[in-house]
């Protein structure tokens, strides 16, 4: 039985998840199982995904039809045989060390049931630079810090399977922000969090086909997580506290992302108006 089961959802990845396979495949830490799951693609994800399970038998290609990424990793969580769980993108990539510094943290911490690891980005305004700050390495994530900051968690991480059992993994009605949700259900069950700071991968940004791709729906979809959440707070905690005010805000900027959207759907009409009608229309 392998130590660590690397979840990979996979969704017409055919460009990228060769190199993602790859790199779980170097790691240094070598008792691991890998499980693609193919999300109803209809490029060559599968055949691609194939070919590298014939030639390790660490990897297992799993299939479903359509249903985004949560339901994927679940699929993943229910045919997997390690103690430890890791979460690795098909469109991202591990460093060789990136297992062997994770697991490390989770084996000499037994207060400690999910290490939250880092990356550079590739692509976007920030290429190169770490996908999160280098600061709290080893210090404790609390639920407080989750829900006032949104980025102190980060999707590649490794964790102990008892967090995804006990919270019953994934939430299939998220299909953005699913991992925020199930997260924040893991810290209120008592599930603890850190970080391991050093960026031990690279994480694509700016891809225009990804679920994150649109801020409209990412800020949709916080806010549901909130609404989600806001119950299961005492009323006069803290926590609610955190909560009340990043609802505020996170309302702000999706009104604003609204109308930003609004502004940018009427622009070209506008033009196209004003190219009709001549200068005097167009002032």
């Amino acid at each position: 039985m392998a130590a660590v089961s690397v979840v990979m959802p996979a969704y017409n990845a055919e460009t990228y998840v060769a190199t993602a396979i790859a790199s779980v495949l170097r790691q240094t830490y070598r008792d691991l199982e890998l499980l693609i799951v193919d999300d109803g693609s209809s490029d060559g994800t599968v055949a691609l995904a194939q070919r590298f399970a014939a030639r390790d038998s660490r990897v297992r290609v799993l299939t479903q039809p359509n249903a985004g990424p949560g339901p994927a990793r679940n699929t993943a969580f229910r045919a997997a045989a390690g103690r430890l769980f890791a979460f690795l993108d098909s469109d991202d990539e591990w460093d060789p060390a990136f297992l062997a510094e994770n697991v490390a943290v989770l084996e000499s911490r037994t207060d400690i049931d999910v290490v939250v690891g880092n990356a550079r980005n590739r692509g976007g305004s920030r290429d190169g630079r770490p996908s999160r700050p280098l600061r709290g390495d080893g210090v404790p994530i609390t639920l407080a810090e989750i829900l006032a900051d949104e980025t102190s968690l980060f999707i590649m991480c490794v964790f102990r399977r008892e967090a995804v059992e006990t919270v019953g993994g994934f939430d299939a009605a998220f299909l953005t922000n699913e991992e925020y949700e199930m997260w924040i259900r893991a810290a209120l069950a008592g599930f603890t969090f850190t970080r391991h700071t050093r960026p031990l991968g690279w994480y694509r940004c700016g891809r225009a086909d990804s679920l994150s791709a649109s801020e409209t729906r990412m800020l949709a979809g916080i806010l549901r997580v909130f609404a989600r959440t806001r119950p299961a707070l005492a009323e006069r905690s803290p926590e609610r506290a955190i909560l009340d005010r990043q609802v505020e805000r996170f309302g702000r900027e999706l009104a604003a992302a609204q109308r930003r959207q609004r502004f940018l759907s009427f622009a070209p009409i506008a033009r196209a108006y004003a190219l009709v009608t001549g200068p005097a229309h167009a002032r």
